[in-house]
């Protein structure tokens, strides 16, 4: 039996496909990359926003069409945040809930055989040191907790998810270094909130930093988002895990909004000043950090005062990296009950801080020309080259190099999203 593998959204995701994938290959279910060759379909799916929800419809329904004898198998985030649409648009479809991926053999199995098997709801299963495919990456992610912490108002992600389910710090260190071994250069440690890590476990983020960083071996390691709210008890001695040398100089802190108003409306549980402080702590204490924010643009509360707040937020705060969102209702979130602003005033918000958004990245990443970077080659360019990442975590564009290898280059160019540059 063969099976493809599709996944859309974050990084926990896909990470979640490598243990789907890792549950098959131990079970002698082959994986294979041509969709035509398969006996079996997964969708991997994202519910994070509008736009990921429609592309994800439509792929279900385009598979049913365009291959009526293969298998189709729902998986993702759709499955606990909207089962209703997807028994409407997959009545035929088997699901695998996000909680439930140790049961992927059996399901594949049911599915092939003709049965429809459903297996969803929540559970304690760890994800770490669990049978993962190794694609030849030498990216490795490392799901450290799933779940979070937060209530905010325009989240559906936490009904898929989950309370707060933090892995051990032995078991996270006892990974990465087996993938060290096995020559991985990048270790991505991702949650919904790596600043939730340990709140249920009575372990600490800034310590699993630091075990990890300390391992043996040339690889550096990302941290992923951190909400603010959750990074305030620990704040100083992440700071100090994170100043370790293979540690990336780089801080994932979402904003949302500008406003404290707003803020308060979304439920995030900090402030501006807050926010500013921790800013400010991490700039202090390591200069070259790259600071990585989301935004939300068009809050349902959200008026032009507010909204003009976040503009100036971000002048001050000066991000290397801006995600930008408009704001869509989704389903089961606190603010779909809430009138959406005016699709006119939607758009010109959006327009406006698209504009800022590249012409702040643009200035910051252009300060870097003419320097010189050290950097590691992570991955093959789609358009020909490498893509390597500096100690700061900005991608640059270099030519003539070994995957997985540190060189040092000079910066030649810069655009808002990344550096270009030649081999010293």
């Amino acid at each position: 039996m063969k099976v493809y593998i599709e996944t859309y959204g974050c990084t926990f995701n896909k990470a979640d496909a490598q243990i789907i994938a890792g549950v098959l290959l131990e079970n002698e279910i082959d994986i294979v990359d041509n969709i035509d060759e398969s006996d079996v379909i997964i969708v991997n799916t994202c519910y994070v926003k509008l736009p990921t929800e429609n592309k994800v419809t439509y792929k279900i329904q385009q598979l049913q069409q365009k291959y009526p004898d293969k298998k189709i198998i729902v998986s993702g985030c759709m499955v606990e945040i909207d089962p209703e649409k997807l028994e409407k648009i997959g009545p035929d479809c088997s699901w695998i809930g996000p909680h439930q991926l140790n049961k992927s053999a059996d399901v594949v199995n049911a599915t092939y055989c003709g049965d429809v098997v459903r297996e969803c709801g929540f559970s304690k299963e760890s994800k770490v040191g669990v049978p993962k495919l190794d694609d030849g990456s030498l990216i490795h992610i490392i799901q450290i907790c799933e779940g979070c912490l937060g209530a905010c108002t325009f989240c559906c992600t936490r009904f898929a998810r989950g309370p707060l389910n933090s892995y051990p710090i032995a078991d996270i260190v006892g990974e990465a270094k087996e993938a060290i071994e096995n020559g991985a250069c990048e270790i991505q440690l991702t949650a919904q909130d790596t600043a939730a890590f340990g709140w249920d476990s009575g372990e600490k983020l800034s310590d699993l930093i630091k075990e990890v960083a300390n391992l043996e071996g040339d690889f550096r390691v990302r941290v992923g988002m951190m909400h603010p709210k959750n990074i305030l008890n620990d704040v100083d001695e992440i700071i100090e895990a994170m100043k370790l040398p293979k540690v990336y100089d780089f801080i994932h802190l979402p904003i949302q909004s500008g406003s404290d108003k707003v803020l308060s409306e979304m439920r995030r549980g900090h402030t501006i000043e807050q926010y500013l402080d921790i800013v400010s702590k991490f700039k202090k204490e390591i200069p070259d950090i790259t600071l990585a924010v989301d935004v939300i643009v068009g809050y349902p509360t959200e008026t032009d005062d507010d909204f003009d707040m976040t503009v100036d937020l971000l002048k001050k705060i000066k991000p290397s990296l801006i995600h930008l969102s408009k704001y869509q209702h989704r389903k089961g979130a606190i603010s779909s009950s809430l009138p959406e602003i005016p699709p006119e005033v939607m758009k010109k918000r959006s327009k406006f801080l698209s504009e800022i958004k590249s012409k702040i990245t643009e200035e910051e990443n252009k300060l870097l020309v003419g320097t010189t970077q050290n950097v590691l080659v992570v991955e093959e360019g789609s358009k020909g080259g490498f893509i390597g990442k500096t100690d700061s975590y900005i991608p640059v564009i270099v030519d003539n190099v070994e995957l997985g290898s540190f060189v040092s280059v000079k910066i030649t160019d810069a655009t808002a999203t990344y550096l270009k540059s030649e081999l010293l």
